[in-house]
Formats: structure tokens, C-alpha cells, sequence
């Protein structure tokens, strides 16, 4: 009979054994472990590739099955798990494609981890700056006349990498275009799809970046979908990328000690959004709709509505998306993500009967800008519409030349002109705002000052609170 959840059901068959433990891990099925109770209980779980369990690098058996559904499912060519989140995809995915040297085309508002695959791989990048979107207060997609003009310029490109959807939730009608265009130069398209696990639910989200021709696509199951943290997927579906290069760089890259808890969460998000129907949707719409509606009757309160209908900006004129964040923190209801306009949510993925807090949490946001409008509010200013007026952008320096530079620290008033060092990456969404080989721009500068006034975090290699930023010297 054909299992629903191979590899949730092979964990249930061997954990009703009652098995002894005399493998990893050391807390032996829970067994030597004061955490809490509930963890505890699920350490049960957390066992090693044991016999009827699989190989997570060589599966044959449960993970085969799950992982065999998981690419039936998204119409891929080959599916895979990964237990240590999109990063491993994007790594693995840059690494299958490229090789030191080679020219790769990269959406400038890419997340950290593709800016560090680009850096491991040793490729030349060619940045693509975005199109700013006035509705979200945020860089979105390139467009595909750019995408035309670089091609033509740099003829010897291996790669196009592109982000999509953005944190925000928005799309783009050029990636089908862009897709197309690549693949007539031999281009393949790798896509960080990180936000867009969920599109093949329901034709009321956007088309996957899959559906409409991309060559790999990596996905994070645990942001939409009913997984656990760090649990992702990665598709392959392609002539121009070999399957097999993929695999051999996530074996390399991949723990060989896997999370079986982590590839429970796979296995049962995957069947979650397998078994999804249309009339789930419209249950998930009517919901949202009326949520919407009752939050719009808060006074003062501005709901903005994107692409992807999983994702709902709220803003209070007048106070930065961080104060409000603050306040809704103070009525323990916890957001994405806060930046200079707004605060960024990420609905549920209900079916049909599932329910969720709505109401209640109404009542915490209706609280929360009551107490928000309070206090003087001072409006901040607007962040610069683009990283940088160049559409197309390449590095003063390559990957290699700047390990051999001498650096220094400086004030960052004092580094117009200058070449960054390090990466600078307010956080979240993690698009860093400085790479390492880029110009220092006026306008990077003004956004950089404008988030450390407002209180945003930063990672990276910095010493902003001492004012200071590392450069070439």
C-alpha cells in the first residue's frame, strides 16, 4: 500500500518498537536531557540513520519515497530535502552551475547566502540593481530590458540568479520573460524561491518560478509552510543543470548527521501542501478577507495588500514599521519584520476548518496602536528609492583581489568613494546594503544612517556602534 508520509510513518513504526539506544545522539531517546518536558518527548525522534530509517545521502528506501513525492508534487525533475535551510541550496545550486571565474548575473537584492556562494565559488558578479515599488517602500524584481542589456554586454555569462518572491511577497510579470530570454543565450536561471513554498497550493497564489521555466529553485518549507525551522526543499528541473552535480554538492555541503525531526517536518509539509484543494483557498481567502476588513476599521491603521496573499504590510502614518513593532512586541504579538514604513506579517496556510487567532490578535494590534499613538511620533524619512542609480554594476575588485588587500576601519561620514570591505546587512529581510568590492555611495550611506537612527539591526562585519565601517585602504 502506498504511504502517505514514507518517512513519518517508517519514525512511528520504529519508535512503537520502544527501542534501547547505544547509537548517537548522546541524550539516548531522551532519556539524559533537562530540557523542558515537551522537547524531551520529542527527542524520541530525534534519532540517526538507523536501519528501516534511510540514508539521507544515499536514500533508498523512505527518504527515496518521500523525496520521490516531494518532486511529483512540484512537477520537478528532481526534488531533495535539505536540513540546513535554503542557504545549502543556494550554495549548492551556485556551486552545481558555476566555476571560479565565470561571469554570473545576480539580482542585487539577493539574500545574504547567494552574496556568500558568489564569494566560496570564487565568480565574477555582474549586479542587476531592482525596480523600487512605491506601494511596498521596497526594492523588487529586475527588469527584463536590463536583464537584455547586460547579456549583451557580457557575453560570457554562466548564470542568472534571481530572487522571487521578494520578503515583501511581491512578483514580477518579467521573471517568465526573464526565464525565457536566459535560456535562449544557454543561461540557466537558478532562483531563491525562498518565500514561495506554498505557490503550487492554489491558483490563488503567484506561479512558482518552477512552473514557469526555471532550471533550480529552492524553496523554504518552514517559512509557509508546516515545517520545521531550517527545513527547505530544492528543485531541479532543467536540461542546461546536471542533476547529479547538484546532488554530489549537497552530500558535500549537507550534515552527514541529519535532523530526523527536521525530515519528519519535510516529509508531512510536503503531504500539507500536496493535499491542498482549491476549496482550502477559498476557506484561507474568506478568512483573510474578513481579517482584513476588521483591521481596517482600526483608526490610524493602514493594511497594504501584495502579490502573494500570505503576506499583509501594516503601517501608522507618522511612526516607523520599528516603533510599531515595539508596541505589538509589548502585547506579545511578534511580526517578520519591521523596516523604516511598515511591519511585515506572514498569515497562516489554513484549510478548510483549521482555525487561528484572528480576532484576538486584532484586539493586540488595535491595542498596540492605541499605545503607539501615545506617544509623539517622529516621522522618519523616506529611504532612497534604489541601492544605486546603475542599473548594472560590477565590483572595483574580485573575490580574490580583495583577500589580498589591506583594510581599515574608518568612520562611515567619511567613506564616500571608498570600497567596502565587508558586508553591511540590515537584518531582517538580510539583502545586505554594502558587499565587499562595491563603491560607497552617498545614497548607501544616507540609508545607512537613516536605519541606525531608527534603530534597526545589522549583521555582518561592522563596528557601527563605535560609527565606524571596514574598508580598503
Amino acid at each position: 500500500m502506498k504511504r502517505e508520509r514514507p518517512l513519518v510513518e517508517a519514525l512511528e513504526k520504529f519508535i512503537k518498537q520502544e527501542p534501547y539506544s547505544l547509537h548517537v545522539p548522546g541524550h539516548k531517546n531522551g532519556h539524559i536531557s533537562y530540557l523542558p518536558a515537551d522537547i524531551q518527548h520529542a527527542l524520541r525522534y530525534d534519532v540517526t540513520e538507523l536501519t528501516g530509517l534511510d540514508d539521507f545521502h544515499q536514500p533508498e528506501e523512505a527518504i527515496a519515497e518521500a523525496e520521490e513525492l516531494l518532486r511529483q508534487t512540484y512537477g520537478a525533475d528532481r526534488s531533495f530535502f535539505l536540513v540546513n535551510g535554503s542557504t545549502i541550496g543556494n550554495l549548492a545550486m551556485i556551486y552545481a552551475v558555476c566555476q571560479k571565474g565565470d561571469t554570473v548575473l545576480v539580482q542585487r537584492n539577493a539574500h545574504k547566502s547567494i552574496f556568500h556562494a558568489l564569494e566560496l565559488v570564487g565568480v565574477k558578479p555582474v549586479y542587476v540593481t531592482p525596480e523600487w515599488d512605491e506601494l511596498t517602500c521596497s526594492a523588487t524584481h529586475i527588469h527584463v530590458d536590463v536583464v537584455k542589456e547586460a547579456l549583451q554586454h557580457f557575453q560570457d555569462v554562466k548564470a542568472v540568479i534571481l530572487t522571487s518572491p521578494t520578503y515583501y511577497g511581491v512578483v514580477t510579470e518579467h521573471l517568465k520573460l526573464i526565464i525565457d530570454l536566459c535560456h535562449t543565450y544557454q543561461i540557466p536561471v537558478l532562483v531563491d524561491e525562498a518565500h514561495g513554498a506554498h505557490f503550487c497550493a492554489s491558483t490563488s497564489f503567484p506561479v512558482s518560478a518552477l512552473t514557469l521555466g526555471a532550471d533550480v529553485v529552492v524553496q523554504s518549507a518552514h517559512k509557509t509552510l508546516p515545517a520545521m525551522t531550517m527545513a527547505s526543499f530544492l528543485h531541479v528541473k532543467s536540461s542546461l543543470v546536471e542533476i547529479d552535480k547538484v546532488n554530489r554538492y549537497l552530500r558535500m555541503l549537507q550534515s552527514s548527521s541529519p535532523s530526523y525531526l527536521l525530515l519528519a517536518s519535510l516529509d508531512d509539509a510536503r503531504h500539507y501542501v500536496s493535499t491542498y484543494i482549491e476549496a482550502d483557498a477559498h476557506y484561507l481567502m474568506e478568512k483573510r478577507a474578513q481579517w482584513i476588513e476588521s483591521l481596517r476599521a482600526i483608526d490610524y491603521l493602514t493594511v497594504i495588500e501584495v502579490d502573494d496573499p500570505l503576506k499583509l504590510l501594516l503601517r501608522v502614518s507618522g511612526y516607523t514599521g520599528f516603533q510599531l513593532k515595539e508596541k505589538l512586541e509589548k502585547n506579545h504579538l511578534y511580526v517578520e519584520l519591521a523596516d523604516t514604513e511598515q511591519v511585515l506579517a506572514i498569515l497562516p496556510l489554513l484549510k478548510r476548518g483549521e482555525t487561528y487567532p484572528f480576532a484576538d490578535m486584532r484586539i493586540r494590534i488595535k491595542e498596540a496602536v492605541k499605545e503607539l499613538l501615545t506617544k509623539e511620533g517622529a516621522a522618519s524619512p523616506k529611504l532612497s528609492t534604489q541601492f544605486s542609480l546603475t542599473k548594472i554594476t560590477i565590483p572595483e575588485y574580485s573575490f580574490q583581489e580583495l583577500a589580498q588587500l589591506e583594510k581599515e576601519w574608518i568612520p562611515y561620514m567619511n567613506a564616500i568613494g571608498r570600497i567596502a570591505a565587508s558586508m553591511i546587512i540590515p537584518y531582517p529581510p538580510g539583502i545586505p546594503l554594502f558587499i565587499p568590492g562595491e563603491k560607497i555611495t552617498v545614497a548607501k550611506l544616507s540609508q545607512l544612517e537613516e536605519l541606525l537612527a531608527i534603530g534597526a539591526a545589522f549583521q555582518g562585519d561592522h563596528q557601527l556602534n563605535k560609527k565606524q565601517i571596514y574598508v580598503i585602504k
